[in-house]
Order: structure tokens, then sequence, then C-alpha cells
């Protein structure tokens, strides 16, 4: 295409709200019209399961649930009363406790006020938290927020340190629906411990957001922590940015929620609508269908030109890869599905990788996100008639052609600038183009089964640790692998076993290993 078809093809596929000031431009990806008219059953289809997913259908059979995280920025749409108080009082609860807690009347025994929040969690209880307090720190921000999201003990240990002079003014929120997720459970438990070796209380401390009856609910009444927040069932981990899990942390830091609410609110209206070109969430999904040949063929590079906007791809990897990478689709076919998802940030990506994009391999396509506006107030000019504002749009316009000259596509959403009312306007428009693409390629996209065999092998190997300790320490003798391995029962696991001695060894827990390295069936193991 010369310059002139490339402008009317721009002209003739860009979406723009107006209330939001967002556009999204799809006009570098090479589809045709013969795919747009193939694909018009499959939208009509879309856009129908859509709306019966926020009627209340059971979208997930797996667990016999609901998917309601639609009725959180509209409680109205909530299919009854009571769900719709549900939602009301949550909101209304975070907002009551936050407004306490910044001006004192909820504080910790050592203190005036409450400092610092660390929010302990894992995936969705982590992610868009994490996205949003890094998008949206306020300048006046109530509460620093830190994060523990992994079992990882030197992390741990890094962010207890660099909490250590203010432990007594730091309040904890625990995020778990079930209570029985290991590597929060392990957080909060190491927490705790750095709690008490401080000899503080922790109890008057923590705060959780977890489901009622869950284990954490259970944990928190018991040891009378200072409040409780609900998850819902209807609410998965990965949109779970719009319940207690994401407006919590954000309305501690200072956030404006109800603005977050409202730009999602209204992405969501303009992704209800049923037709293709006047639905930026549909327009998105057709450019992931065409660019993987509706299966997933190319990753999708997510390059935000915009600082605060880092750890989006981080956030939009979860959303998006553990929605739709499924092995079967819904009619049991196997198809492994799926739309790799990773990103930096530009211009960052003009001295890292954006030179494989252009020449190398082209198993991807690019999302720019460009925020218009620079900074707030006027910028100097580095150099005449040129501001860093305006070399880091020209670093995105040059990425974005030398990418189609050389053969590949490209989205790119353009918001006016970050702000609560934006930021909840593109969480809604990913969380809809996923279940538009979910229904285009067939597959469900709110269950998790991969996920949940990982925790259950995760589970297995701790279990097979504790009797391979068992063994090692009543025997009292050197043994190889393979006796241990006979003594446990459990013949084939040889490798396993030789992976959890290493580990214990390497950690002083009473494990001695001796041998040849190199060569780890010489090995024995013993009790000190």
């Amino acid at each position: 295409m010369d310059a002139t078809q490339l402008w009317q093809r721009y002209q003739e596929w860009l979406y723009y709200h107006p209330g939001l000031e967002l556009y999204v431009d799809i006009s570098r990806m090479r589809f045709d019209d013969e795919l747009v008219e193939s694909l018009k059953p499959k939208f009509e289809k879309a856009f129908k399961d859509m709306q019966a997913l926020e009627g209340g259908a059971i979208a997930n059979p797996d667990e016999e649930r609901m998917v309601g995280h639609y009725w959180l920025r509209n409680s109205d749409k909530a299919p009854t009363p009571e769900l719709k108080k549900l939602i009301d009082d949550s909101f209304d609860h975070i907002e009551e406790f936050a407004r306490k807690v910044h001006s004192g009347e909820i504080h910790p025994p050592e203190a005036d006020k409450f400092t610092d929040l660390l929010s302990v969690g894992i995936g969705g209880s982590a992610l868009g938290p994490e996205f949003v307090a890094e998008a949206l720190v306020p300048k006046d921000e109530k509460l620093k927020v830190h994060f523990i999201d992994n079992t990882d003990p030197a992390g741990i240990d890094r962010v207890m340190q660099e909490l250590k002079e203010r432990l007594n003014s730091t309040l904890v929120l625990v995020t778990t629906k079930s209570g029985g997720t290991p590597e929060t459970r392990n957080g909060m438990l190491e927490v705790k411990h750095v709690y008490e070796q401080a000899g503080l209380d922790f109890a008057s401390h923590a705060i959780a957001v977890t489901m009622q009856g869950s284990k954490m609910d259970q944990y928190a009444m018991q040891e009378h922590w200072l409040a409780e927040f609900s998850m819902f069932d209807w609410v998965g981990g990965r949109t779970s940015e719009m319940s207690a899990v994401g407006l919590l942390p954000a309305a501690l830091q200072g956030i404006d929620i109800r603005a977050m609410l409202a730009g999602a609110a209204e992405m969501d209206e303009a992704t209800r609508v049923a037709n293709l070109k006047n639905n930026p969430a549909a327009l998105l999904a057709l450019a992931w269908y065409q660019s993987g040949n509706g299966k997933g063929e190319k990753d999708m590079v997510i390059l935000p030109y915009k600082d605060s906007l880092l750890l989006f791809s981080r956030y939009l990897q979860q959303l998006i890869m553990e929605s739709l990478g499924k092995e079967r689709d819904l009619d049991g076919n196997v198809v492994h599905q799926g739309i790799a998802v990773y990103g930096n940030k530009g211009s960052t990506d003009q001295h890292a990788y954006v030179q494989q994009l252009r020449d190398g391999v082209a198993n991807f396509f690019v999302t720019f996100l460009e925020v218009l506006e620079d900074r707030k107030g006027p910028s100097m000019e580095v150099e005449p008639g040129a501001t860093a504002g305006d070399f880091l749009n020209g670093f995105l316009k040059g990425t974005r052609e030398a990418l189609f000259e050389n053969g590949r596509d490209s989205v790119t959403i353009t918001v006016p600038t970050v702000n609560p009312r934006v930021i909840g306007a593109l969480i809604a428009l990913y969380e809809r183009t996923v279940g538009l693409y979910a229904s285009l390629v067939n597959i469900n996209a709110y269950h998790q089964p991969g996920v949940e065999a990982g925790k259950k092998a995760a589970a297995s190997v701790l279990d097979l640790q504790r009797q391979v300790m068992q063994v090692v320490q009543a025997t009292g003798q050197p043994l190889d692998l393979g006796a241990i391995a006979e003594k446990v029962g459990v013949p084939n696991r040889i490798e396993a076993i030789y992976h959890i001695v290493r580990h214990l060894e390497a950690n002083n827990r009473g494990i001695v290993v001796e041998g040849d390295r190199a060569k780890p069936a010489s090995l024995t193991v013993s009790s000190k």
C-alpha cells in the first residue's frame, strides 16, 4: 500500500471514544475484507455470549459459577438485588476504611498513623494492584505501597528490610480467595514472624481480602485481625482489579477508585455495542485473530510509551495467557490455544529488542500504547523546536512505520493521559477483548485447569520431601538415591528425590550429601 491507501485505511478502521478520548487503530494489521466477512457469524455469537455472561449465565462449568466482574463497575447489571447490595456495600466499606486510616482514626498501637502498606498476594491478587500502584501513584501518596508476590525467602527479606524502620506503622494486607494458596500463606506467616520478632502485635496491623468461610477468613477472625473485606466467587483472580482485591490497596494509597470504576463502566458500555467497527474490544479481537490465524501463532508484544505503564505487559500476561491458554476447546477438541504476551516500554526498547522485531523472526505483532500528554505543565526544548516528549512520540511513530515497512503488524491504542479513569478503561477494554476472542476461537476463558495441575504437582513434591526426610532420619546411615526411592515406595522418582535433597542440603536442613556432584547416581544422603 502507498501512503494514500494507508491513510484511507487508517480512517476507515480508526475507533475513537469521545468521552474517554481513547483511540484504537488496527489499520496496520493486514486483515482483508474477506476475513472480516467470514468472521461476522462468529462475532454475532461472541456478542450474544458476552450478553449471556453479564446476565448471569454459568460461564465456568468447572466450578459451577457465574463470571460477574462486569457487575462491579455497574451494580445495576447484577442479576439479583442481593448481589447489587453486596457490591455497593463492599465499595462503601473500602472507602470508609481508607478514610479512617488516612485520618488516623484507625491506627497501629505504636504510632499515630499508618505510613506504609504491605500487600501480600500472588497472581491476580498482585499483578493488577502492582500495575495500578505503579501507574497511578499520587503525588500526595497516603500510604507507600510494597508487595510480596512470591514465596521467595530472599525477596521477602528484601521487602521486610526496606520496612524495618517503619514496621510499627505498616499495614499488612493479605489477599487470598480461598486462604489455601501456598505462596500467599507463606508470605503471611513470614511477615507475621518478623512482626513477632520485633515485639509487635501482628493482628493489630493485619487486614484480609478473602471469601467468607475461607481458611483465611477463619484465621483472621480467630486472630482478631484489624479488618476483613469480601471477595466473591464470581470474580476470578485475573479479573479482580475492580473488586476489593485491587480497589482496597488503591484507595489506601490515595487513588480515586470511583474514577477507575467510572472509566471501566464507560468502556463496558462501548464494548457492549454489537457492531465490529463501533466496538473497540471487537476490533482488538479481530486483530488478534488475524495475526495468529485464530490459533495464536504470533506473540503479542506490548510497548507502552510511558514509564508509569511499565507493568501493563505483566498484568496482561496473566489476563490473556491464563484466559486463552487452553488445551481443549468447548467441544472437547485438542486445540492448544493461547497468545504469548511480553513487553517492556518505549523508547527503552529502541535499544533492546526492537532490532529483532524489525529484522528477526516475524512471529509477533506489536501493541503500541501511546499517551498524548507528555507531563503536567510545560516542557523545555532539548534541541530547537523539540522536547523530550517530542522525541518519545517520534520514536513511537518511527518504530510503527519501520515495522510495517518490513512486514510486521501493529495495533496502536492512544489515550489522552494516565489517570484513574483511563486505567479503569484500559483494564475493561482488555477484559472484554479476552472474552470476545475466546468466543471467536471457541474456548472457555474463565477456568484454568493448567494452573490447578501445577498446584497439585507442587503439592506432590512437598509430600515427597516429607517422606524423604523421614526415611533419611529414621535410617541413620548413608543411603543412595535409589535406596531412598525404594524405601519411600516411588522407585521411578529418583530424579525428583535428587533435586529435593540437593535443595535441603543447600539450606542446612539436616541433610548431608556426599559423592561426585557431576554424577548424581553416585551420591549418598544421610542426616546430620
